[in-house]
């Protein structure tokens, strides 16, 4: 599906859009890092560009799953098989196949397939163009426009010849980073919870299912300081946030159980 372009999947309703009273809790209790790796184990990427949410038809609970694009189609590397009885197995997909949507089905891509996917690129490339040729056209009367060669640093210098720039406090301005993510944002999940469970030092013992609640209820992802989310990999956090979870708990030891709490009253006000 991301090879197609992306789209949607729905799990809890059959071919023709009936509800079949599946059960989601556990399939939303799953962290999206671990369905992360599942693909990774198969494909040789982490691929993170999906959202699950969860809806209602009906009065039942179903599953969305928000699959975005990818600008390189993904590859199996790894056949994937499952056992149909004690002495057979079934092949869902072969080592070295790139798969695309095919109607309802996917299916290995073909030469039409790959043609359509060089063509969503090229629109995306010539939209981001005619976006760029939008803002200097819009551009007020005066205004400059600098460019700069590949890996020039955008740094301070007392140059005559030097560029003038200005930082300023606009979120909608252009960023200035200068940022190796690997050190600000140094830990995995798992190494973040291994981290916040050094620090607590058995005053409390949180599980994975802790750090998801916190995320959902507190935005984390949205919250650069806290959390990084690189392309093609999982998420990434920082110390900040271990001190920020940590200074949580010194604050209200009922921290973690509220959270819970809070998480699980708005998913079922969502059911």
């Amino acid at each position: 599906m991301a090879n197609s372009g992306g789209g949607v999947i729905v799990i809890g309703s059959d071919n023709k859009g009936k509800p079949t009273g599946f059960d989601p809790t556990s399939l939303l209790d799953t962290d999206e890092a671990v369905m992360t790796d599942r693909i990774g184990k198969y494909t040789g990427v982490q691929f993170d560009g999906f959202t699950i949410s969860e809806h209602t038809k009906a009065g039942n609970r179903l599953v969305l799953i928000l699959v975005e694009g990818v600008t390189i189609p993904i590859v199996f590397v790894k056949p994937g098989t499952y056992a149909v009885s004690d002495k057979k197995q079934k092949t869902a997909f072969s080592a070295g196949t790139v798969y695309f949507r095919h109607g309802s089905k996917s299916e290995p891509g073909n030469r039409d397939d790959l043609r359509k996917f060089i063509e969503r690129r090229l629109e995306a490339i010539r939209k981001s163009w005619l976006q760029g040729v939008r803002k200097v056209v819009k551009a007020p009367p005066g205004s400059r426009i600098y460019t700069f060669p590949p890996g020039v640093e955008v740094r301070e210098s007392a140059s005559s010849d030097a560029k003038a720039v200005r930082i300023v406090d606009d979120p909608d301005a252009p960023a200035y980073r200068n940022l190796d993510y690997d050190s600000t944002h140094p830990f995995r999940q798992k190494e973040a919870l291994k981290e916040i469970n050094r620090i607590l030092d058995e005053r409390a013992t949180i599980n994975s299912y802790d750090i998801q609640c916190i995320n959902r209820v507190y935005g984390i992802r949205n919250k650069d300081n806290f959390c990084h989310r690189p392309k093609y990999s999982s998420p990434q956090y920082s110390q900040e946030y271990v001190s920020w979870v940590i200074d949580q708990y010194e604050r209200n030891k009922e921290f973690f159980i509220e959270t819970r709490k809070i998480d699980r009253a708005r998913r079922d006000k969502n059911r």
